[in-house]
């Protein structure tokens, strides 16, 4: 019996009679099941946000037939059906472990919010599926580690959804600088300069939507109340469910801050510092933030900015999706950079403004070299789909694991940090030039903002001792940030251990 079985309970085990027989048609590879010598039957799992966006992409997939979604909220699959951007035909479920039962479907795409994101996929791992799923891939780190386990053991294509990565300008920007013609890399930096306003703040717990499955929604986190206006994308910014924006928006220009660099897995130190400022609200996620991961080959700067570049220029509830620059107000730019990277070396740097696109520089700042390309990460995962050749995915799970758990990593040492004196902060950035610069930058921001550090503190986060092969902590904060690696997991919606 295929192990996701085990994770669904038995009331919903007996009512899907067919689950065996479905689990191992469906655990063979594509070109083998049904439909294979016509179109590949994918369902979507999580259908806000970027749910739409892999709706839209699929659709321009020759070959490819959506035949289910699914989301906890039955507002949501409704608007979806009523803005046709289904098939009339397309079957609807709520709880995704009835979809995963399915035989008909080959491949899934997870759009959830990111605590239901590696459970998702190793149970659609367990059940057969080859799958996309959003970044993070994961919410925490362990976790991580048994999706790409899964991938492994059970055959299946795991796609990351770092789509900057399927881009053929910036994977031949990343091949002309490790290749050395800039020289040596000093510096990776990554920049997620993006308006988030407040949240706004409430008084005590708030009603549920009536149309959302709150234990489905909640799955392998708690059930706990709702203490924010809005359920849906706010929930970026509650540690339970989200990874602040370094585990958001950051997640791609912290995965192209590695790429560059060459390094495989995880720094050797970790620290950061920074905090929710400029307003109080529901949110417990930093909104100003700078993490350095410490690597053999360079340091890897990452900062995010949710402030606009000063005090008045923003305005409104930023929490959503869509907040324009218009509504933001300016945003404050790094060497023309607000979304992107800038990698500087010894003979020049590259800018990457966006995620098409990269340009060279020599140390005059004389434009040496352009890169342009264009998305096509989900007609990639479709093409392995069908090919069964792993080694093509231009976001393999194992990368997409790695950059989310340098995510992770930057949130561990907020979590386990205090609050500290703008001359603390200061003395900790000696001796660090990347981190020194970055972090004066971040004080004059704030300044900016009015935000008076000696009043509203920003944390310093612990150091962190990176075992990079076993993928922990040692040092004297081990035990502490050791348990933050994983979180204890609500039945029946338990992360497995995959060996």
């Amino acid at each position: 019996m295929p192990l996701f079985v085990n994770h669904l309970t038995r009331r919903a085990f007996l009512r899907n009679t067919a689950l065996v027989g479905a689990a191992a048609l469906s655990a063979r590879s594509w070109a083998q099941v049904a439909g294979a010598n016509g179109d590949l039957r994918v369902a979507v799992i999580g259908l806000n946000g970027r749910g739409k966006n892999h709706l839209g992409s699929l659709a321009k997939v020759a070959g490819v037939r959506i035949v289910a979604i699914c989301d906890a909220d039955t507002a949501v699959l409704a608007r979806t059906k009523a803005a046709n951007l289904v098939p009339a035909d397309v079957r609807t479920y709520t709880d995704v472990r009835e979809l995963l039962a399915a035989n008909d479907i080959d491949a899934v795409t997870i759009a959830t919010p990111n605590h239901w994101h590696s459970l998702g996929a190793i149970w659609a791992c367990q059940a057969g599926k080859d799958v996309y799923v959003e970044k993070p891939v994961s919410h925490n780190v362990w976790e991580g580690r048994q999706l790409v386990n899964a991938a492994h053991k059970y055959g299946r294509v795991v796609q990351a959804g770092t789509q900057i990565r399927s881009g053929d300008g910036l994977r031949e920007a990343v091949a002309w600088v490790q290749a050395g013609n800039l020289g040596k890399i000093t510096v990776s930096r990554g920049f997620c300069y993006k308006f988030r306003g407040t949240i706004g703040k409430t008084s005590g717990p708030q009603p549920l939507p009536a149309t959302v499955n709150y234990d489905l929604w909640s799955g392998p986190a708690p059930m706990a109340e709702l203490h924010r206006k809005r359920l849906h994308y706010d929930w970026h910014w509650d540690y339970l469910t989200g990874n602040g924006d370094v585990g958001n928006q950051g997640i791609h220009q912290m995965d192209v801050a590695r790429w560059f660099l060459g390094e495989a897995g995880l720094p050797r130190h970790t620290l950061s510092i920074g905090g929710r400022l400029g307003y109080m609200d529901d949110g417990n996620t930093p909104n100003t933030q700078v993490v350095i991961h410490d690597y053999a080959t360079a340091p890897l700067v990452f900062e995010v900015r949710g402030l606009p570049a000063k005090s008045g220029a923003g305005g409104g509830d930023g929490g959503g999706s869509e907040v324009s620059d218009a509504k933001a107000g300016a945003m404050d730019k790094y060497r023309g950079v607000g979304v992107g990277n800038v990698i500087d070396c010894e003979g020049g740097s590259v800018v990457v403004p966006s995620y098409t696109e990269a340009n060279a520089y020599d140390k005059a700042g004389k434009l040496i070299k352009s890169f342009k390309g264009k998305d096509a990460h989900m007609q990639n995962f479709i093409d392995v789909v069908r090919s069964r050749k792993v080694a093509d995915l231009r976001g393999p799970i194992l990368e997409g694991h790695v950059s989310s758990a340098l995510c992770h990593l930057g949130n561990i040492s907020h979590q386990l940090g205090r609050a500290a004196s703008p001359g603390e902060l200061h003395e900790k950035t000696l001796g660090n030039a990347p981190l020194a610069e970055a972090y004066g930058r971040m004080a004059e921001h704030l300044a900016a903002n009015k935000v008076d550090l000696g009043r509203t503190p920003a944390t310093l986060g612990v150091t962190l001792t990176v075992d990079a092969k076993a993928e922990r902590f040692t040092g004297p904060d081990a035990a502490a940030a050791n348990a933050l690696l994983t979180r204890n997991y609500r039945a029946p919606f338990v992360v497995p251990q995959v060996a």
